[in-house]
Order: structure tokens, then C-alpha cells, then sequence
């Protein structure tokens, strides 16, 4: 049995050229933090006219007995093809691994579980 793990992904991209920074400003509009989404292709966001970070969210499947460090590895794996196939260099990549079964319900949660 296989449960969906939101991984985060961040980093900063690093000596952008001129062209690889018009490339991402050009597509920007589809990357803002606001319409962000946790998928299995990965959701990428950043904003450059503010700062140089990204992120990426993965829902990444994985076994019962599958360690949350080894799935966040998986997502930072999948981050570094999708920069390198583009040839964007990246630095200080870390990741954050949560298992959404795993967090407790709130008040209002209990309420509704309760029910």
C-alpha cells in the first residue's frame, strides 16, 4: 500500500544568464506562490523581481515503510533534473518531507471526526 507525501523543495538559482532570466520572467505568470499546488510532476514557483529562491512541490507516492528522508531525497532528485535538463544552476537545495496522515487534526478537525 503507497500514501501521497508533500514534499518541499527549495533552493536559489545561481549566475542566471540574461537569457535564462528573461526565459523565467517570461513564465513567471504561471509561477507565483499564491497558485501553488502539491502535484506529482512537481509545482514550481518563484518570483525573481523579488528574489532569486524556488520552490518546488512534489506529491511523491510512497510505500507504508518508506522513510520520509528517502522520499524528500526522491523530490530533490526530481528537482535537480528538471534545473539541469534546463540548464538552470541552482545552490543551497533542501527539502521538507510531511506525511499529511501523520499531522494532527486542529479543534475543529476532532469536531468533525467526531461526528
Amino acid at each position: 500500500m503507497s500514501r501521497g507525501i508533500r514534499v518541499t523543495v527549495r533552493g536559489a538559482f545561481d549566475r542566471l544568464t540574461p537569457e535564462q532570466t528573461a526565459a523565467l520572467t517570461a513564465d513567471a505568470a504561471g509561477r507565483d506562490f499564491l497558485t501553488t499546488a502539491y502535484t506529482p510532476e512537481g509545482h514550481l514557483a518563484y518570483d525573481l523581481a523579488a528574489r532569486p529562491f524556488f520552490t518546488f512541490r512534489y506529491l511523491v507516492e510512497a510505500d507504508d515503510d518508506e522513510d520520509l528522508d528517502v522520499t524528500a531525497t526522491r523530490a530533490e532528485l526530481l528537482a535537480d533534473e528538471w534545473l539541469t535538463s534546463r540548464g538552470y544552476a541552482y545552490k543551497n537545495l533542501t527539502s521538507v518531507a510531511v506525511d499529511p496522515a501523520q499531522i494532527p487534526l486542529g479543534a475543529r478537525g476532532r469536531k468533525i471526526q467526531t461526528r
